[in-house]
């Protein structure tokens, strides 16, 4: 009973730091013709209520595609009807059909508000309280609500769903994939999954791990058995969960085409939200083709195909360690590992990624934070850096000020991240035991680790308060977004190269995955 008291005080906490933050602006607040992704989602609702299902991806005379047209999945499209509906009941004005276009005030902004918090309420908590009860190192009663905490505390997540304006569904489904897998129950992890995926197509990001690991579970208990009847009901069971989402779409094949089309739509090139923004994303955007197209213009001398080809070549090169190793010695702790370091790879190196896809990188991070805590809250606080240049424009500088603090502040209370820096606690002693007599300086690594966190961390708070407080030159109109993209840039390649090192020399893979078999 205790327990549940120490974790009801937890969720409380955190649902009044969320509601605290929605209190505040969102995306494209009183800024017409486009507004932003708040417009965005009202606009679906009013699509997807007033029209027939047909016509949800065309453009037509009802539905301009170039005024926020549906770019997701079938699943946010219904979710959208749903919340429509609702709306419908409250004030119709809220979702008339073209005379609700840009549609603002606190009535529906508390009506908007309320749909993401009961989002988080019903899918993404719960997921996060079963999961910190389901590890092993968090069974007393004190460190799950302790994990807990700091994981629902993540101020990405916070500011980009309750201040941005953004639903967390499918990170939520995800987190349920990742729990059913932990206890073994792969049809229902793979349900989850399938309904993340059909969700948002960002969660493609995570995909390879989950295909890998449950692949690796089937080849483990023997394709001529037990491991070829699981596969099957795996491919089953996904066919089935597609089938579902996807059949009112499966009237002909051009509306499935048309689908397609919207989410993945290729011709945009590389830099995919640089058509839609100004100044140019690519100076806010943290991954490698925007870093290096500050000083080599990719889009002016690459093909957009060249470009596709390019990015796909390099991702899927990053991931293809991580995927053979959890191929061959599939566990759990090397599933959640390759879901961060596979997500990273995503968004350095893929095509068409926009600022807050870090999220998909964040919560498989939050996931790990029991283990190695202090390179967790590190890349955290980056992740949520990173996002700066967007969470100034909507207003939300307060916001990221307060929540970066008090998580940071949670995390040094609750794990004593700065206790926590030797090569056996940030999971290197295998490689740093491969490196024995080779390198000198990695007795005083500890002490290193923690100088370069301050370091960063001074670094961030000195550019998040000149971006905040300090005019840039004429000249350089975008000097600190473009100072944040590459700071944050330059943190992810080394995080990247920091996670891949755990995961390929991690001996405890190869012991628990005995336990699979």
């Amino acid at each position: 009973m205790e327990k549940w008291s120490l974790m009801t005080i937890t969720v409380l906490l955190a649902l009044t730091v969320r509601w605290a933050v929605s209190l505040g602006s969102y995306s494209g607040a009183g800024k017409p013709p486009m507004y932003g992704d708040y417009e965005a989602q009202r606009h679906w609702q009013e699509v997807t209520y007033n029209l027939p299902i047909r016509q949800w991806y065309f453009n037509t005379s009802d539905n301009n595609l170039l005024y926020w047209g549906l770019d997701y999945p079938p699943l946010t499209a219904y979710h959208s009807f749903v919340c429509a509906y609702i709306a419908k009941l409250i004030n119709p004005d809220w979702i008339a059909l073209h005379t609700s276009r840009g549609y603002e005030s606190q009535p529906h902004k508390l009506f908007m508000r309320t749909t993401v918090f009961v989002a988080d309420l019903l899918v993404y908590i719960p997921a996060v309280i079963l999961y910190c009860f389901s590890l092993k190192e968090t069974s007393t009663k004190k460190k799950a609500s302790i994990c807990a905490l700091c994981i629902l505390l993540y101020p990405g997540l916070i500011l980009i769903d309750h201040g941005h304006f953004q639903y967390p569904l499918s990170l939520g489904f995800a987190l349920w994939g990742v729990l059913y897998l932990s206890y073994d129950w792969d049809l229902l992890g793979s349900v989850a999954f399938c309904l993340a995926l059909n969700y948002k197509q960002m969660e493609l990001y995570h995909s390879l791990p989950f295909f890998c690991y449950l692949l690796g579970k089937c080849f483990k208990k023997g394709l001529k058995g037990k491991g070829l009847v699981l596969l099957t009901k795996i491919a089953g069971t996904v066919v089935v969960c597609f089938a579902v989402c996807w059949l009112p779409f499966c009237t002909d094949m051009e509306q499935i085409m048309q689908v397609l089309r919207r989410l993945f739509p290729i011709d945009r090139g590389l830099f995919e939200a640089c058509m839609f923004s100004s100044p140019p994303p690519c100076c806010k955007l943290a991954n490698i083709w925007c870093s290096l197209s500050v000083l080599i213009k990719i889009k002016n001398i690459v093909s957009p195909q060249t470009q596709l080809k390019l990015s796909f070549a390099v991702t899927f090169l990053s991931l293809l360690p991580t995927c053979i190793k959890l191929t061959v010695q599939p566990s759990l702790r090397g599933f959640k590992f390759a879901l961060v370091s596979c997500a990273l790879s995503f968004f350095l190196f893929s095509f068409q990624v926009h600022e807050k896809s870090i999220l998909l990188v964040s919560i498989p991070v939050c996931l790990i934070i029991n283990e190695i805590p202090f390179m967790a809250t590190w890349f955290l606080l980056v992740s949520t850096f990173s996002m700066l240049p967007l969470l100034l424009k909507d207003g939300l500088l307060l916001a990221y000020a307060v929540t970066m603090l008090a998580f940071l502040s949670a995390c040094v209370a609750s794990f004593s991240i700065f206790e926590k820096t030797s090569a056996e606690d940030l999971q290197l002693k295998p490689f740093s035991l491969s490196l024995k007599g080779r390198v000198s300086w990695f007795k005083s690594f500890p002490k290193i680790v923690r100088s370069l966190f301050l370091l960063s961390v001074t670094l961030m708070g000195i550019l998040s308060l000149m971006s905040a407080a300090v005019h840039p030159p004429q000249r350089l109109p975008d000097l600190f977004p473009v100072s944040v993209s590459i700071i944050s840039c330059l943190h992810f390649l080394l995080f990247l190269v920091y996670f891949n090192v755990v995961i390929l020399w991690d001996s405890k893979n190869s012991r628990s995955q005995k336990k699979i078999s």
